[in-house]
């Protein structure tokens, strides 16, 4: 969708470093002290536990460094608890040599007919990583530029083997392993920690994409690990046949239980399925491409699933019952045969509606512009000829000019904390994650219901300010102590610098020239504030978190 352009005005400025002080305040209190406890690890602090813990971040070169931070136990840790930062990760793919590494041009690499013929320079490549991954970590957009258009995105769509996992693995706010089938919450962690360290961005993206795209929840589910099963399914077939991830997913145990299939059999046919298949998963509502009879048809064609229970499993053992499938003939688009379930998604696939449905969807998740009605054809023609693979076709839209060109799209939550996280190094060490991004409007396997998330209404009243807690969160141990007497803060540092410090600690982002002008212009105005001698350092500290805050929830880095 088309986002209007954003720009803070100086009274949201003033009035954000009225919040920003009293999140600088807080921040100090929360830090008070902390050098002066360096040596003991940990101190308590106004019913908080501040821990030294250590992990490592990612470098411009593709190594990594040791970086020290502040961990807040609401409980004072064990004698022998975990403070990092593990085993070195392996390196990685090292960058460019120069973030002004020269851009790759259309007529410099050859690209395609009608693919985007611009430069292919950092702001693009930004743009390829937040939409087709979580964003850069330091130095994979010039590692990307070097590669020219085509060879950044099949970078992306061509991964090879499975994925690595680099950075130390998530841990609950204690520094204990995650267990995402057992705990609460634990799963949503488990999938952050995917986005954030595995070196195949977009298999993880495809995931989500097409977790909103089969909205399932756990909420429909007898346990957590059928859902994490269905996020694996996902990522085994995010770029092959829709097909044949269609009939995967209908048979996939979380959605059998979600949708009714395990209960729908020839003496009471089920319709939930039957209809979600039609209009939310492959042809579209009010299109014309089926009618009611076409669902109640295909129910009675995806009769006989069932499953075994027990105490101690739950549901399990989801197997086909023929005893259970009717066998009648039934006539789906006119078509008559003895239909099965995979008769059914293959129908559905053959209907003439289904390849515009197909790629209008898959365009709505990384094109913030409708497609025209010629890049609709074409696109559907070059599903159809493939097979229906879903490589070609999404290998197309990352190479096309309403891809670059286009206005931006509003990051969802997840994709927004996941990026904020790998710009500044940090990994899954909280899960605070799990309610910041349930009050933002998005908690991963629990989708509000089975169309999904809407992604037109990311952004509200209630919900920025999630985004601007969450911001908050992820800046713990990044913000600086205004109160710290053992390392006092710079009572020298002017607006200039105070903005490009600020900008370091979030790895550089690009930001609009009018977003940096407003954001040095309060630097300036704020500096005038300090007038006494013992608030020339404090003040500074704490103008420097107003600007680390402004810039999290800045459209620069929450718009994709």
């Amino acid at each position: 969708m088309a986002i209007p352009k954003v720009t803070p005005t100086q009274a949201e400025l003033d009035s954000t470093t009225r919040g920003g002080k009293h999140a600088a305040d807080k921040h100090g209190a929360k830090h008070a002290g902390h050098g002066k406890h360096r040596a003991k690890h940990h101190h308590k602090h106004h019913g908080t536990w501040n821990d030294k813990h250590w992990r490592w971040v990612a470098t411009a070169d593709g190594d990594w460094r040791v970086q020290g931070y502040i961990f807040h136990h609401k409980h004072k840790p064990p004698k022998h608890h975990f403070r990092g930062p593990g085993p070195k990760p392996a390196r990685r793919v090292a960058a460019a040599t120069s973030a002004a590494a020269v851009a790759v041009t259309a007529a410099g690499e050859g690209r395609p007919a009608g693919a985007y013929a611009g430069e292919f320079g950092v702001a693009q490549a930004n743009r390829l990583l937040n939409r087709a991954g979580f964003g850069p970590a330091p130095g994979e957009a010039e590692a990307l530029v070097a590669m020219g258009l085509v060879g950044a995105v099949q970078s992306l769509t061509r991964p090879s083997g499975a994925a690595t996992l680099s950075g130390p693995p998530p841990v609950d706010d204690e520094g204990h392993p995650i267990a995402p089938a057992d705990i609460w919450g634990h799963d949503h962690l488990w999938w952050l920690d995917r986005m954030i360290r595995s070196d195949q961005p977009l298999v993880e993206r495809m995931a989500l994409v097409f977790h909103d795209w089969f909205a399932t929840s756990e909420g429909g589910v007898s346990k957590a690990q059928q859902m994490i099963d269905q996020s694996n399914l996902f990522r085994a077939n995010c770029f092959g046949s829709f097909l044949d991830l269609f009939k995967a997913v209908t048979v996939d145990p979380a959605m059998l239980q979600w949708l009714n299939g395990d209960e729908n059999n020839k003496s009471a046919p089920n319709e939930n399925y039957a209809r979600e298949m039609q209009e939310l998963f492959t042809l579209g509502a009010d299109r014309g491409a089926y009618t009611e009879d076409d669902v109640r048809e295909q129910a009675r064609a995806l009769t006989g699933w069932t499953y075994e229970w027990s105490a101690e499993l739950g549901s399990h053992n989801f197997h086909f019952e023929p005893r259970r499938h009717d066998t009648g003939l039934k006539t789906v688009y006119g078509q008559t045969g003895n239909w099965g379930w995979e008769d059914a998604c293959r129908l559905c696939t053959e209907n003439p509606h289904h390849p515009s449905f197909f790629v209008t969807k898959l365009w709505s998740y990384f094109v913030g512009s409708e497609p025209s009605t010629a890049t609709v054809e074409r696109l559907a023609g070059l599903y159809v000829s493939s097979g229906l693979q879903i490589r070609p076709v999404l290998e197309e839209m990352l190479i096309s000019p309403d891809f670059y060109e286009g206005p931006p799209m509003v990051k969802p939550p997840v994709v927004h904390l996941a990026s904020m996280l790998r710009a500044v190094g940090r990994y899954v060490d909280t899960t605070s994650w799990v309610w910041l991004c349930s009050e933002a409007g998005q908690q991963l396997f629990w989708p509000p219901n089975v169309a999904g998330w809407d992604d037109t209404r990311w952004l509200d009243t209630s919900t920025l300010r999630a985004r601007w807690n969450m911001v908050d969160f992820v800046l713990d141990g990044i913000s600086v102590n205004a109160w710290d007497s053992t390392h006092p803060y710079s009572t020298t540092e002017n607006a200039p610098e105070a903005l490009t410090r600020a900008l370091a600690s979030w790895s550089n982002p690009e930001m609009r020239p009018e977003h940096r002008e407003e954001l040095l212009n309060f630097a300036q105005r704020t500096e005038g504030l300090a007038t006494a001698s013992w608030e020339k350092g404090p003040y500074r500290a704490m103008r420097q978190n107003a600007l680390l805050q402004l810039i999290g929830i800045s459209p620069d880095v929450l718009l994709q």
